[in-house]
Protein backbone atom coordinates (compact mmCIF):
# COMPACT_ATOMS: atom_id res chain seq x y z
CA UNK A 1 0.00 0.00 0.00
CA UNK A 2 1.67 3.79 -1.19
CA UNK A 3 0.54 6.58 0.32
CA UNK A 4 1.79 8.13 -3.03
CA UNK A 5 -0.38 10.61 -4.75
CA UNK A 6 -2.29 11.54 -1.90
CA UNK A 7 -2.75 15.63 -1.30
CA UNK A 8 -5.04 18.46 -0.54
CA UNK A 9 -7.68 18.86 -3.17
CA UNK A 10 -9.70 22.31 -2.33
CA UNK A 11 -12.02 21.59 0.83
CA UNK A 12 -11.19 17.81 0.47
CA UNK A 13 -8.15 15.01 0.48
CA UNK A 14 -6.93 12.74 -2.56
CA UNK A 15 -6.82 9.68 -0.99
CA UNK A 16 -4.15 6.98 -1.26
CA UNK A 17 -3.91 4.11 -3.90
CA UNK A 18 -1.98 1.09 -4.03
CA UNK A 19 0.84 0.79 -6.42
CA UNK A 20 -0.65 -2.27 -8.42
CA UNK A 21 -3.97 0.22 -8.76
CA UNK A 22 -2.33 3.52 -9.53
CA UNK A 23 -0.23 1.15 -12.36
CA UNK A 24 -3.75 0.03 -14.31
CA UNK A 25 -5.90 2.66 -13.39
CA UNK A 26 -3.67 5.73 -13.38
CA UNK A 27 -6.12 8.17 -13.82
CA UNK A 28 -8.67 6.81 -11.08
CA UNK A 29 -9.04 8.83 -7.36
CA UNK A 30 -10.80 8.83 -4.61
CA UNK A 31 -11.45 11.99 -2.99
CA UNK A 32 -12.62 12.29 0.41
CA UNK A 33 -13.74 14.97 2.86
CA UNK A 34 -14.83 14.81 6.71
CA UNK A 35 -18.18 16.28 8.07
CA UNK A 36 -18.68 16.89 11.93
CA UNK A 37 -22.21 17.64 12.54
CA UNK A 38 -22.30 20.25 15.44
CA UNK A 39 -25.49 18.47 16.41
CA UNK A 40 -27.04 15.07 15.69
CA UNK A 41 -29.40 14.83 13.35
CA UNK A 42 -31.80 12.05 12.24
CA UNK A 43 -29.75 10.53 9.38
CA UNK A 44 -31.61 8.19 8.76
CA UNK A 45 -34.95 10.64 9.15
CA UNK A 46 -37.18 12.46 7.38
CA UNK A 47 -36.17 14.83 5.28
CA UNK A 48 -36.95 18.60 6.35
CA UNK A 49 -39.02 20.50 3.76
CA UNK A 50 -36.63 22.20 1.95
CA UNK A 51 -34.77 19.34 1.09
CA UNK A 52 -38.15 17.49 -0.25
CA UNK A 53 -38.41 20.21 -2.58
CA UNK A 54 -35.34 20.70 -3.93
CA UNK A 55 -36.03 16.60 -4.84
CA UNK A 56 -39.40 17.43 -6.57
CA UNK A 57 -37.55 20.17 -8.94
CA UNK A 58 -34.79 17.74 -9.18
CA UNK A 59 -37.05 15.26 -10.90
CA UNK A 60 -39.23 18.02 -12.83
CA UNK A 61 -35.50 18.35 -14.27
CA UNK A 62 -34.91 14.65 -15.40
CA UNK A 63 -37.77 13.55 -17.63
CA UNK A 64 -38.13 10.64 -20.20
CA UNK A 65 -36.29 13.21 -22.50
CA UNK A 66 -33.79 14.27 -20.45
CA UNK A 67 -33.35 10.12 -19.53
CA UNK A 68 -32.62 9.45 -22.85
CA UNK A 69 -29.32 11.84 -23.80
CA UNK A 70 -28.19 10.91 -20.45
CA UNK A 71 -25.76 8.34 -21.58
CA UNK A 72 -24.61 10.90 -24.42
CA UNK A 73 -23.44 13.73 -21.65
CA UNK A 74 -19.96 13.85 -20.88
CA UNK A 75 -19.80 13.63 -17.20
CA UNK A 76 -22.20 10.02 -17.43
CA UNK A 77 -20.67 8.83 -20.76
CA UNK A 78 -16.84 8.63 -18.70
CA UNK A 79 -18.53 6.29 -15.90
CA UNK A 80 -20.09 4.34 -18.53
CA UNK A 81 -16.51 3.93 -20.39
CA UNK A 82 -14.56 3.31 -17.17
CA UNK A 83 -16.74 0.97 -15.89
CA UNK A 84 -16.34 -1.50 -19.43
CA UNK A 85 -12.81 -0.77 -18.29
CA UNK A 86 -12.95 -2.62 -15.23
CA UNK A 87 -15.13 -4.82 -16.07
CA UNK A 88 -18.75 -3.71 -15.57
CA UNK A 89 -21.32 -3.73 -18.16
CA UNK A 90 -23.00 -0.65 -17.49
CA UNK A 91 -26.04 -1.86 -19.35
CA UNK A 92 -26.36 -4.92 -16.30
CA UNK A 93 -24.97 -2.95 -13.14
CA UNK A 94 -25.68 0.69 -14.36
CA UNK A 95 -23.91 3.52 -13.07
CA UNK A 96 -25.15 5.25 -10.15
CA UNK A 97 -26.99 8.47 -12.02
CA UNK A 98 -27.83 5.85 -14.35
CA UNK A 99 -29.38 3.76 -11.65
CA UNK A 100 -31.29 6.66 -10.06
CA UNK A 101 -32.75 8.36 -12.81
CA UNK A 102 -34.18 5.20 -13.60
CA UNK A 103 -35.80 4.77 -10.48
CA UNK A 104 -36.75 8.55 -10.86
CA UNK A 105 -38.87 7.14 -14.35
CA UNK A 106 -40.68 3.91 -12.10
CA UNK A 107 -41.54 6.00 -9.23
CA UNK A 108 -42.35 8.99 -10.79
CA UNK A 109 -40.32 11.40 -9.03
CA UNK A 110 -36.89 11.43 -7.04
CA UNK A 111 -38.69 10.06 -3.42
CA UNK A 112 -37.50 11.23 -0.37
CA UNK A 113 -35.91 8.24 1.57
CA UNK A 114 -34.42 9.32 4.20
CA UNK A 115 -32.02 12.35 5.56
CA UNK A 116 -28.55 11.28 4.46
CA UNK A 117 -29.87 9.51 1.21
CA UNK A 118 -32.00 12.15 0.23
CA UNK A 119 -28.74 14.45 0.30
CA UNK A 120 -25.98 12.16 -1.24
CA UNK A 121 -29.08 11.93 -3.88
CA UNK A 122 -29.45 15.57 -4.74
CA UNK A 123 -26.05 16.05 -5.05
CA UNK A 124 -25.56 13.14 -7.68
CA UNK A 125 -28.71 14.26 -10.21
CA UNK A 126 -26.64 18.26 -9.68
CA UNK A 127 -23.51 16.68 -10.39
CA UNK A 128 -23.55 13.26 -11.70
CA UNK A 129 -21.22 11.96 -8.93
CA UNK A 130 -22.17 10.01 -6.76
CA UNK A 131 -21.23 10.48 -2.81
CA UNK A 132 -20.76 7.83 -0.56
CA UNK A 133 -20.58 7.87 3.19
CA UNK A 134 -18.97 6.09 6.09
CA UNK A 135 -19.29 6.72 10.04
CA UNK A 136 -15.86 7.79 10.55
CA UNK A 137 -15.54 6.42 13.65
CA UNK A 138 -15.76 2.98 12.32
CA UNK A 139 -12.51 3.88 10.44
CA UNK A 140 -8.97 2.99 10.96
CA UNK A 141 -7.17 5.61 9.06
CA UNK A 142 -7.61 7.38 6.11
CA UNK A 143 -9.57 5.96 2.85
CA UNK A 144 -7.78 4.67 -0.13
CA UNK A 145 -7.82 2.02 -3.66
CA UNK A 146 -6.19 -1.26 -3.48
CA UNK A 147 -6.95 -4.84 -4.58
CA UNK A 148 -9.09 -7.20 -2.53
CA UNK A 149 -7.43 -10.31 -1.37
CA UNK A 150 -9.07 -14.21 -1.59
CA UNK A 151 -11.24 -14.69 1.42
CA UNK A 152 -11.34 -11.71 2.82
CA UNK A 153 -14.98 -10.02 4.00
CA UNK A 154 -16.19 -6.42 3.61
CA UNK A 155 -16.22 -5.14 7.03
CA UNK A 156 -15.22 -4.81 10.41
CA UNK A 157 -15.70 -8.71 12.26
CA UNK A 158 -18.58 -9.10 9.84
CA UNK A 159 -18.85 -13.04 9.25
CA UNK A 160 -22.33 -12.74 7.39
CA UNK A 161 -20.63 -10.76 4.56
CA UNK A 162 -19.61 -12.44 1.56
CA UNK A 163 -15.75 -13.49 0.99
CA UNK A 164 -14.25 -11.55 -1.32
CA UNK A 165 -12.31 -12.97 -4.38
CA UNK A 166 -8.92 -12.07 -5.26
CA UNK A 167 -7.90 -8.96 -6.91
CA UNK A 168 -11.40 -7.29 -6.36
CA UNK A 169 -11.10 -3.50 -7.15
CA UNK A 170 -12.56 -2.21 -3.17
CA UNK A 171 -12.12 0.92 -0.97
CA UNK A 172 -10.22 0.73 1.94
CA UNK A 173 -9.02 1.83 5.13
CA UNK A 174 -5.44 0.81 6.90
CA UNK A 175 -7.20 -2.72 7.87
CA UNK A 176 -10.08 -3.41 6.06
CA UNK A 177 -12.14 -3.58 2.33
CA UNK A 178 -15.08 -1.62 3.09
CA UNK A 179 -16.84 -1.47 -0.26
CA UNK A 180 -16.43 -2.49 -3.66
CA UNK A 181 -15.82 0.15 -6.27
CA UNK A 182 -19.05 1.41 -7.24
CA UNK A 183 -21.15 -0.69 -4.65
CA UNK A 184 -22.84 0.26 -1.21
CA UNK A 185 -19.73 0.41 1.47
CA UNK A 186 -19.91 -2.14 4.43
CA UNK A 187 -23.25 -2.20 6.63
CA UNK A 188 -21.19 -1.75 9.90
CA UNK A 189 -19.36 0.80 8.82
CA UNK A 190 -22.13 2.83 7.41
CA UNK A 191 -23.50 6.07 8.87
CA UNK A 192 -26.12 5.42 12.06
CA UNK A 193 -28.96 7.89 12.88
CA UNK A 194 -27.41 9.56 15.44
CA UNK A 195 -23.87 9.74 13.86
CA UNK A 196 -21.75 13.01 14.29
CA UNK A 197 -19.06 12.21 12.24
CA UNK A 198 -18.75 11.66 8.86
CA UNK A 199 -16.46 10.34 6.03
CA UNK A 200 -17.95 11.23 2.67
CA UNK A 201 -15.97 10.08 -0.72
CA UNK A 202 -16.47 9.86 -4.20
CA UNK A 203 -14.73 8.30 -7.12
CA UNK A 204 -13.07 10.02 -10.08
CA UNK A 205 -12.49 8.53 -13.24
CA UNK A 206 -11.03 9.64 -16.62
CA UNK A 207 -13.29 12.34 -18.50
CA UNK A 208 -14.80 13.68 -14.79
CA UNK A 209 -12.97 16.89 -14.12
CA UNK A 210 -11.81 17.58 -10.07
CA UNK A 211 -14.43 20.30 -10.05
CA UNK A 212 -17.39 18.15 -10.60
CA UNK A 213 -15.83 15.56 -8.16
CA UNK A 214 -15.31 18.56 -5.33
CA UNK A 215 -18.85 20.06 -5.91
CA UNK A 216 -20.86 16.76 -5.71
CA UNK A 217 -18.04 16.86 -2.40
CA UNK A 218 -19.14 20.39 -1.26
CA UNK A 219 -22.70 20.09 -1.96
CA UNK A 220 -22.97 17.29 0.46
CA UNK A 221 -20.88 18.71 3.15
CA UNK A 222 -22.62 21.95 3.14
CA UNK A 223 -26.11 20.79 3.24
CA UNK A 224 -25.45 18.41 6.30
CA UNK A 225 -23.60 21.02 8.08
CA UNK A 226 -26.37 23.32 7.63
CA UNK A 227 -29.17 21.19 8.43
CA UNK A 228 -27.46 20.62 11.84
CA UNK A 229 -27.03 24.30 12.40
CA UNK A 230 -30.90 24.51 11.67
CA UNK A 231 -30.62 27.01 9.00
Amino acid sequence: MNGAGAGESGGSTVGWCAPEVSETFPELRIVTCEVRLERALSLTGSSPPALKERLRELSNRWAGAQAIMLRSQPVPAAYRVFFRHIGLDPDVQRTPLEEAVMRRLIDGGFLPRGLLEDVLLAALVDTGVAVWALDAGTLDGPLGLRLSSAGERLGRDDAKAPELQAGQLVVADASRALALLFAAPARRHCPRADSRRLALFSLQVPGVSTLHVEEALWSCRTTLQSLAQGL
